[in-house]
């Protein structure tokens, strides 16, 4: 399988799936990529910061774990919103960067190999995977050494760093946000936080459209109906992958 061969639905699911797949055990993880051809299962973690690497014969995908409220150092990262200098431009969030500073010697070390370097290399997430998928991806494309990400696919992404960095990244970007997710808010616009990339906005009724007031009062009104708190239940990763199906059939 060849990533860059893939629709734009297809890319979309595969790495809403792999960013859900990222929430395994190794053991789990591996099984379930062999479903979409990967070969190669890589599991880096050190101190509660996770990600893995899929990779085939053309490409390499980092996906990066989220939240896992069992999970401290998870908790620890979400709430360190201090806007701090970043690698590359401008300021991002203290906890995002902290994360990915645990994990990049390792996976630039796997990048770098020259057997990689001819691969297509790819970075996708959800919630806190989200913003160090989005993190790495822009310390690709400002390494001289390794190959420019072809594209970075997030799910349910908190706002990562301040315009600056926004505006440096020069990464294809799809970033998907599903109706009232509550996690895509945060941290607050006011302490200089924006979003990147290209948003692709899901509505209360599955289609693909702009947030708005209206929106807002239809999905909540449909998580009232079915006992459930809307903002919440729009962060499940499960609800990404389910929604964008939905919203992009053809």
């Amino acid at each position: 399988m060849n990533i860059k061969s893939l629709s734009f639905k297809d890319r979309s699911l595969l790495f809403a799936d792999l960013s859900k797949i990222a929430y395994c055990n190794k053991r789990d993880a591996t099984s379930q990529a062999k479903n979409h051809n990967f070969t190669t299962v890589e599991f880096y973690d050190r101190d509660g910061a996770q990600a893995y690497r899929f990779m085939n014969k053309t490409d390499l995908v980092i996906a990066c774990r989220g939240t896992q409220p069992t999970e401290w150092s998870d908790i620890s990262a979400d709430l360190k919103a201090i806007p701090v200098m970043a690698e590359t431009v401008s300021r991002v969030h203290q906890g995002f960067k902290d994360e990915v500073d645990e994990l990049w010697p390792m996976i630039v070390q796997d990048i770098n190999r020259k057997v990689n370097l001819n691969k297509n290399l790819w970075f996708c997430g959800h919630s806190l995977g989200a913003a160090m998928a989005t993190i790495m991806a822009s310390r690709a494309k400002h390494d001289e050494r390794l190959n420019d990400p072809v594209e970075l696919y997030t799910y349910g992404s908190p706002r990562v760093g301040w315009k600056g960095y926004c505006n440096s990244l020069n990464v294809t970007h799809h970033r998907w946000r599903n109706n009232n997710d509550i996690v895509t808010k945060v941290p607050l616009w006011i302490m200089g936080y924006r979003h990147h990339g290209n948003l692709h906005y899901i509505t209360s009724d599955n289609k693909i459209g702009k947030p708005g007031f209206v929106d807002w009062c239809k999905g909540m009104w449909a998580g009232i109906k079915e006992r459930r708190f809307d903002s919440i239940g729009d962060h499940d990763i499960q609800a990404y992958y389910d929604n964008i199906d939905k919203a992009l059939d053809e």
